[in-house]
């Protein structure tokens, strides 16, 4: 078959989802001499994961290390739709598998989730629900990217030509301006005191003044404050890891 949908909109039925084959190899690979740990940090495409219990459960038990990474990408609709990715709430139940399976197993681990800035098909608003999706879940995340364009890849055509080829080549916004972009990711680290500025001017250009304040709704403070006043206020879990 040659058509793009293997995965997008949902995981086509034709497609082979069984995992045995892999769950063979890790525990082949586990049984050889020498072999202490075989640890998997990330590349796993939780929507095909979930098609499997029984591989996200071999993987919560014996191969990772406390932390996963995952990449929903974005959580609205639209954003995911021209990335051709699944829904948040496919994400969500992943999360919630995993979970129960170090649970069972007896361990404490977290994932943690990538998130990217500026793609093709992403607005303001966009950003605006993402960075109110982390607050509510009090997610500090320094692994973000903002999107470049690279050769071979469909989202690069659409940055270029400014056309959705995911929805009938339809017109398409595109993030190209520096302030712009430095805004989109902004709203990632919404944390971090350096970028409160640009976010509440982006808030109130946008009618969402109401994120604007110390309530645990609000994503930025009305103005600036002393930092351990800020850290009082904005009290969030943070992954300690190397920016990507």
């Amino acid at each position: 078959c040659r058509k793009p949908s293997c995965l997008y909109p949902k995981v086509c039925s034709n497609l082979l989802t069984d995992h045995s084959a892999l769950i063979d190899l890790y525990r082949s690979a586990r049984r050889i001499k020498g072999i202490k740990k075989i640890q998997i940090s990330s590349g796993v495409r939780f929507d095909l994961a979930l098609q499997d219990p029984n591989y996200v459960s071999e993987l919560a038990t014996h191969h990772v290390g406390g932390r996963l990474k995952i990449a929903p990408e974005h959580v609205t609709k639209k954003a995911l739709q021209a990335m051709r990715k699944p829904g948040i709430q496919t994400y969500d139940r992943f999360e919630t598998l995993f979970l129960k399976a170090s649970k069972a197993a007896g361990k404490n681990q977290q994932i943690i989730p990538y998130f990217i800035a500026s793609h093709p098909g992403t607005t303001t608003k966009d950003m605006i629900q993402l960075a109110c999706w982390l607050k509510k879940r009090n997610l500090r995340v320094d692994q973000v990217q903002t999107f470049l364009p690279t050769p071979m890849s469909v989202a690069t055509a659409m940055y270029h030509s400014e056309l959705d080829i995911t929805q009938k080549f339809a017109e398409i916004e595109t993030t190209k301006k520096g302030r712009l972009r430095r805004l989109h990711k902004a709203f990632l680290r919404y944390h971090d005191p350096t970028n409160w500025k640009l976010i509440r001017e982006a808030l109130r250009k946008e009618g969402r003044e109401e994120l604007i304040g110390f309530t645990s709704s609000c994503i930025v403070p009305p103005y600036e404050t002393k930092r351990n006043h800020a850290k009082k206020r904005f009290k969030t879990r943070k992954f300690k890891s190397k920016k990507r």
